[in-house]
Parts: structure tokens; C-alpha cells; sequence
């Protein structure tokens, strides 16, 4: 029998206002309320809040609703410091007053890690920095508005890929931030709005880093105009016309001082945002392992050597591994700048086996990894086999942290210690750090 295609009908749902009551929030932020015994996730809202709402999405196991009104406010709710913040996605949890905040983060990094790992332990003291002014590298994105042709300059609206002009942002590093006014001035005034990709601002512990991705050549006038923006804030220029090419055409290269050392980079290099939380994360994850000068150290997912250069002012040796090839070998040079000769990098897929690479066949005493959001599910169940007693773990999605904690307590590590890093205030992102010790 003749099959025909017939379309899948479309859900329907109540898109009339309805009052609910707010019993938590997600590990991203969101309000949870329940309506039919069915969870309805609201972006702005907060727990014990009576909120006014439209749903917008509804699935089978659950629901996503704008919150129209907050018809009776929980008393950890504050204004919002930032004029954009109701339309630009940067932060999302402004309007919860800033130790709430804290509070929230870490029961939600102690909530997966029950969930996941089954492993239930006291947080030690968060790791906290200034909750202004924090950020110290953020891309601009810009955009030529088609009906009215303005330019658009700043950060993506929320859920949305519109833009935002932002000429101040309270959460950029406030020379950085100082200069947003003027360079949205300069930009709007090329000819060829429409070629401007990007701008980045990047800010290094001896200049300022402005990056223009430009997608046609510049006027020979424009490129003066950006170079001489340049010197007057004291910045190095770089220009973009390629997504692999960086070409500085005014001032040096940016560094970071980082627990004894120093450390280069380039605008595309990965760096943490957060400079103050970063120092103090660097501290104690070489506080957590108990360095030794006779100890062996691997560092996985080492990018530049944020963690490996000051480990072996400490040790006996480190070795450094990292996915990217750029990264390893601007990680060999840093370690050159700082006179460091008993730490070597390698470039391997961590996502694959690693008993074929050579330096996988030592022992060592204590690892540190840092991986991306992913996780390190290629790699962490080979850890035991390498001899550590102690596996710091450092995370910026407590999921994976949670997922990948179960594999290594079944190779017969012990959560020890467990810590919440506010790398990213006013937002539901948080990175964690976990200490592991073979029993």
C-alpha cells in the first residue's frame, strides 16, 4: 500500500497569561515552576516568586514561558545595574542580588555532583573575585541594520541573533570599556560598514588589545584613523582580513603575569576572562596537589601553560598536552620567556586513545586538566594507569565534571575537595575545581 507524506501537526498550547509560583532555579538560571506537574523553565524569574507568564514552547516532559509580570518579588530580587541588561544576552542573573548569587551556584554545582557521581561533600569557600569590571577580553559584534542602516555595535540580544548597542558595559574591564564610546564613534564613519566583521578588546598586563576582523581591504584613511585610535589609548592594533591571519600593525604583544610567571599571547589564543579568579584558581589548584620538588606532573588541555609554567617552578618536571598546534608551540616559547627548561609540551588528540604517545608511557605523581566544555570522556578513564595519587580537575560545565567524576571514584580515586569558581558573575555559568586521591 501507497505511503504519503503527511506533516507532523503542530503542538498546541495555551498562549494566554497565567500566574505560577517559582520553586528553583535551573543550573543555568532559569526560574522552574511546575503546571500540570510538568516543569516550565522562565528566564528571569526567581524561587517563592508569583509570576505573570506566556508560555512560548511546550514539549512533552516540558515547557518554556516569558515571564510578562512579577506579580509578588522574592526578596533576593535587585535592580539590575546595567541599562541593556533587559535586552542584551550577556548576563543573565543581575536581578539576583549578588551573595544569593554564590549561594545558588554552588548548590547547583552540589546538586549534579549528587545526581552524577552519587558522591554528596561539604564546598569548600567559593573562589571570588570583583563582580564589576571583571571582564578583561570581549568580542564586539557588528552589524549594518538593514531597514534603517545604522550600525550596530555590541553584544547579541537575548535568544536572539539581533545585536545590542552597547556603549558601556559594567562588567568590561573599565579601560577597555572607556574605550567602546569612541570607537563606535570612528566606526561610524567608514564607507564600507558592511565589511567589518568584529572588533575585539582584549586587555594584557602591559597594553591593550583592539582586533578589527575586516572582510575587504581598509582605506589607506581608516587604517590611520584605527592606528592613531591606538597610540591615543595606548592599545596595539591588530587587523583581521582572514580568520587565520592577525597582523599587528601598532604596538608589542600582550602578556599576563600569572604566580611567578609570564605569559604571552596572541588575540586568538584562549585566555580565562577573569584575571583575578584565575590567579587565585592557579593558587589553589597548586595548592590542592601538594606539589613537591621531586614530583612527575602531567597537565592535560595545558593551552598556553596557565597552569604548567608555574607548576614547574615547583617541581621536578611537567609535562604540558594540548589539542591545538599553535597553542603548543606558543606554550614551548612562553616557557622560553620565562627560563623554564624542565617542562615539554605535545600536541595529541585527547579525545583518542593516548597509550601510543610517548610520554603517556611515564608515571606520574600528580595531573591537572582543564578541558573544554565537553569534558574529558576520551581521556579520564585512562588516568589510573598513569599512577597519580592526586587528579586536580578543573571545569567549566559541572555536567561533564559530574559525569566524568563517577569514571574516575570506579578507578578507585575519592572526592576530596570541591569548589565553586565565579569566573563569570551575573551569569548562571560557573566553573568548578575537584580534588581526586586515590585511596
Amino acid at each position: 500500500m501507497a505511503r504519503f507524506f503527511q506533516p507532523k501537526k503542530k503542538t498546541q498550547f495555551d498562549t494566554k497569561h497565567q500566574s505560577v509560583t517559582v520553586e528553583k532555579l535551573d543550573h543555568q538560571g532559569a526560574g522552574i515552576a511546575y503546571l500540570s506537574g510538568k516543569p516550565m523553565f522562565i528566564e528571569g524569574a526567581l524561587p517563592d516568586e508569583q509570576v505573570l507568564v506566556q508560555i512560548v514552547e511546550s514539549k512533552s516532559k516540558f515547557s518554556r514561558a516569558n515571564l510578562i509580570k512579577v506579580q509578588q518579588p522574592s526578596q533576593q530580587r535587585v535592580k539590575p545595574f546595567c541599562s541593556h541588561y533587559h535586552q542584551c544576552g550577556g548576563c543573565n542573573l543581575q536581578h539576583l542580588e549578588q551573595s544569593s548569587q554564590l549561594e545558588y551556584k554552588q548548590q547547583a554545582l552540589s546538586g549534579l555532583m549528587k545526581k552524577f557521581s552519587g558522591q554528596s561533600l561539604a564546598l569548600s569557600e567559593p573562589v571570588t573575585g570583583e563582580s564589576l569590571g571583571y571582564r578583561r577580553r570581549a568580542r564586539i559584534s557588528v552589524m549594518v541594520d538593514k531597514k534603517t542602516r545604522q550600525l550596530q555595535f555590541g553584544f547579541r540580544r537575548k535568544q536572539s541573533k539581533q545585536i545590542v548597542t552597547v556603549t558601556n558595559c559594567p562588567v568590561l574591564d573599565r579601560e577597555l570599556n572607556a574605550m567602546l564610546p569612541a570607537l563606535y564613534e570612528l566606526l561610524q564613519g567608514f564607507t564600507r560598514q558592511e565589511s567589518i566583521g568584529h572588533v575585539e578588546l582584549v586587555k594584557g598586563d602591559n597594553t591593550k588589545v583592539i582586533v578589527l576582523r575586516h572582510l575587504k581591504p581598509l582605506t589607506d584613511k581608516e587604517q590611520q584613523q584605527l592606528e592613531s585610535f591606538a597610540l591615543s589609548h595606548q592599545a596595539s592594533l591588530y587587523l583581521m582580513p582572514q580568520t587565520d591571519q592577525l597582523d599587528l600593525v601598532v604596538g608589542e604583544e600582550a602578556h599576563y603575569l600569572e604566580a611567578g610567571v609570564t605569559i604571552p599571547f596572541a588575540p586568538n589564543n584562549f585566555i580565562q576572562v577573569n584575571q583575578a579568579v584565575n590567579q587565585k584558581m592557579v593558587r589553589q589548584a597548586l595548592d590542592w596537589l601538594a606539589l613537591e620538588q621531586t614530583d612527575h606532573v602531567l597537565d592535560l588541555f595545558c593551552g598556553l601553560g596557565n597552569f604548567s609554567l608555574p607548576m614547574a617552578k615547583q617541581v621536578k618536571s611537567v609535562i604540558g598536552v594540548e589539542g591545538v598546534d599553535a597553542m603548543v608551540e606558543k606554550a614551548t616559547l612562553n616557557a622560553k620567556v620565562n627560563q623554564i627548561d624542565n617542562v615539554s609540551f605535545h600536541q595529541a588528540n585527547l579525545e583518542q586513545d593516548m597509550s601510543s604517545q610517548p610520554w603517556a608511557s611515564e608515571k606520574f605523581d600528580k595531573i591537572l586538566l582543564d578541558p573544554a566544555r565537553a569534558g574529558a570522556s576520551g581521556i579520564v578513564d585512562q588516568l589510573s594507569r598513569l599512577g597519580a595519587r592526586r587528579v586536580v580537575y578543573v571545569s567549566c560545565n559541572p555536567a561533564t565534571l559530574a559525569r566524568d567524576s563517577q569514571n574516575l571514584l570506579e578507578q578507585g580515586y575519592q572526592l576530596e575537595k570541591l569548589a565553586m569558581l565565579d569566573m563569570f558573575p551575573h551569569t548562571g555559568h560557573l566553573e568548578s575545581m575537584a580534588l581526586f586521591v586515590m585511596r
